[in-house]
């Protein structure tokens, strides 16, 4: 399985910013599939979740009401939009699958995409 990001970049507080990631090797439509980032110096935190079907969504609690997850089945892509972005809000962002259909919070992930490099300044 192979997932690749893109999207990121420098962008300054307040504007607005779509990752993408392409899903490959697995069948996409089965499985949940979510953002995770990393700040710096600082653990990896979940962001979004989105179930096999799109119809449940998961958001962080830091990123409610400003960010939202979307899949296309078809093109096997997981989209995060971001808005009203934070200085915060900088940060290695990560794709993932999860093992299941659905997400939860013992949700295992069964692999991770490479990383995309968000930057917000103030």
């Amino acid at each position: 399985v192979q997932l690749q990001a893109s999207g990121g970049g420098l962008v300054q507080a307040g504007e607005s910013l779509r990752l993408s990631c392409v899903v490959s090797g697995r069948t996409f439509s089965g499985y949940a599939v979510g953002w995770f980032r990393q700040p710096p110096g600082k653990e990896r935190e979940f962001v979004a979740a989105i179930s096999r079907s799109g119809g449940n969504i998961y958001l962080g609690k830091s990123v409610k009401g400003r960010f939202t997850i979307s899949r296309d089945n078809a093109k096997n892509t997981v989209n995060l939009q971001m808005n009203s972005l934070e200085p915060e809000d900088t940060a290695l962002y990560y794709c993932a699958v999860f093992k299941g259909s659905d997400y939860g919070p013992s949700s295992e992930v069964s692999s991770w995409g490479q990383g995309t490099q968000l930057t917000v300044s103030s």
